[in-house]
Order: structure tokens, then sequence, then C-alpha cells
């Protein structure tokens, strides 16, 4: 069914959804003059997205043909002029056409309705993307436990999918391509695709940033223990042992030694500082990097 025109709200870098409850900071001159028409009426506007948030003033080939109906939960004028409105989606449409009044855009739209029985493949896909949604949560502290206990609850799988995808870290494109996605099927299977991607991405995360973090601790404890040590040897009078060991750190820096040789040379220096400069091992790696730093 065709609906009758009204005021269209462009939208950069985000993609609203049914069920979704969005803040949105408007400034554009446009944009304030559609927000305050609706806010005499009955607070409905046409959320639609922008192909390229770099344009200023879009005209109707630069958005989407696909959008959110949805209404003004609460507008709030800041005392620069713009505008910090909330609002929520609650339904798909498809743009039939769009038309520039002067003061701003206004659009008619057909609601995107789908019809499609729960078969099998779409109860089974449902069921595993709430279980995927709850282990995706376990790994992603942003979303809320609540969140996770909400959708466990849903009947309603189109509600499911908007509510869901509205949580992925998935590009723009991403979201818009599956706002525009009429079958139901279709859409559950990509968001399943998309929620398995992101669980095997942020693990992969989770585990390098474990490593550097581990790393990062052997790093600073070395570096306290060496220092401990010249620490001890300072107070028993071996200050010349250190010297030493300063003096071979900066030959090695001058000499012209193959990787392999330098890696070599640079991991008997680290035994060296942890050693006693009395113990028989220390005299022997001292004599090892004299003899190789003598080399021509």
């Amino acid at each position: 069914m065709i609906k009758q025109q009204i005021p269209v709200l462009p939208l950069r870098d985000i993609v609203v959804f049914p069920h979704m409850v969005a803040p949105l900071f408007v400034g554009r001159q446009p944009s304030v003059k559609a927000l305050n028409n609706v806010m005499t009426k009955d607070k409905k506007i046409l959320l639609i997205t922008q192909k390229n948030s770099e344009v200023d003033s879009p005209k109707p080939e630069n958005l989407y043909k696909c959008g959110t109906l949805a209404k003004v939960l609460q507008l709030l004028k800041l005392p620069d002029g713009t505008i910090k409105v909330l609002v929520e989606g609650f339904e798909r449409v498809r743009i039939l056409s769009i038309e520039d009044s002067g003061d701003f855009l206004r659009a008619s739209y057909s609601i995107l309705s789908v019809k499609e029985k729960n078969t099998a493949n779409i109860m089974a896909l449902a069921k595993i993307i709430k279980d995927q949604f709850e282990s995706y949560q376990k790994i992603n502290k942003k979303i809320s436990i609540d969140l996770v206990n909400n959708i466990k609850t849903y009947n309603d799988f189109n509600k499911l999918a908007d509510v869901v995808i509205a949580n992925l870290n998935i590009n723009l494109p991403q979201k818009q391509k599956l706002l525009e996605t009429k079958s139901l099927e279709s859409r559950l299977d990509k968001i399943y695709g998309y929620l398995v991607s992101e669980i095997d991405a942020l693990q992969v995360e989770k585990k390098i940033k474990g490593r550097v973090k581990r790393q990062m601790e052997k790093t600073q404890k070395e570096y306290y223990l060496n220092e401990q040590m010249k620490a001890i040897q300072k107070e028993l009078g071996d200050s010349e042992d250190i010297d030493d060991i300063t003096e071979i750190e900066s030959k090695l820096k001058e000499v012209k030694l193959s990787p392999e040789a330098l890696d070599k040379c640079k991991s008997e220096l680290k035994k060296l500082k942890n050693m006693s400069p009395m113990s028989a091992e220390a005299t022997v790696i001292r004599n090892y990097l004299d003899w190789v730093l003598s080399i021509p």
C-alpha cells in the first residue's frame, strides 16, 4: 500500500532499523525544518541513509531506495542551533519517490512487508542466531546481558533480525543491504554469517592482546631484574664489570656482524648481565665476546 508523502531526515554514517532507538544530532537546516514540521503533527519521519556521508545537501539521487519509518520520541534544541533528537524505528519501507518541497525533502513509500511462514530453515536459523548472539555478548562487553535475555524471548523473527543487525559491528553498506533484503530466510542466513565472522575476529583480537600483554610484562620484568643486578653489582664494588658490559654493547653496535652472529652475541651478552662476574661461565662468555669483537 502506497502511503502519502512525509518529511525525510537524511542520515550520515548510520542505518536505523525497526525496534532501534537512536540519538541523532541534527544541524542542517532542511533537516531541522523537517523535524519541526513533524513535531506539529504525528511525529512520524522517514529516516533514509545517504550513499555518501560527505554530501552536505543531499538530493533524492544521493539517498538509498529503502529506509525506516520512525517516530520522534524526544527533541531538544541546543544553544548552537542544532537539535538532539531521539528516534525509534518501527517499519522498513521502500521509497517510491522523493521530492524537494523547498524547505525539506518529502517521500512517498510502501511498507516492505514480509509474509513468510516460519519454515524449518527459518526456525533453525533463528535458534542458532540466538545461541551465537549469546556467545558474541560474552566476548563483546558492549552488548548487555539484558539484551541477550530479551532476544531469547523473541518469536517474531523479523524483530530478531532487526535487533541483532543493529548491534553488529559491520559496515554501513552491509547494514543497508540487510535493511533492503526482503526475504526473512536470506536476512537470517546473512546475519548468522556476520555473527560467526565477528566472533572469530574478536577471539583473534583477544589472543593478540593477551600475547602482547605477556610480552610487555616479560620485558618489564627483565628490565627490573637487570636494574636490580646492576644495583647489587655496584654495592659489591663490581662497577668495572658494568662498565665492561656497557663497552661490549657499544662495540656490538659498531662492528659489522652477520645477523646470525649479532643475535648470538646479544644472547650471550644477555646471559652475562644476569651472572655473577666472578663465575667461571661469566669469564668464558666475556672471553668469547672479546674474541668475536676482535675479529677484523
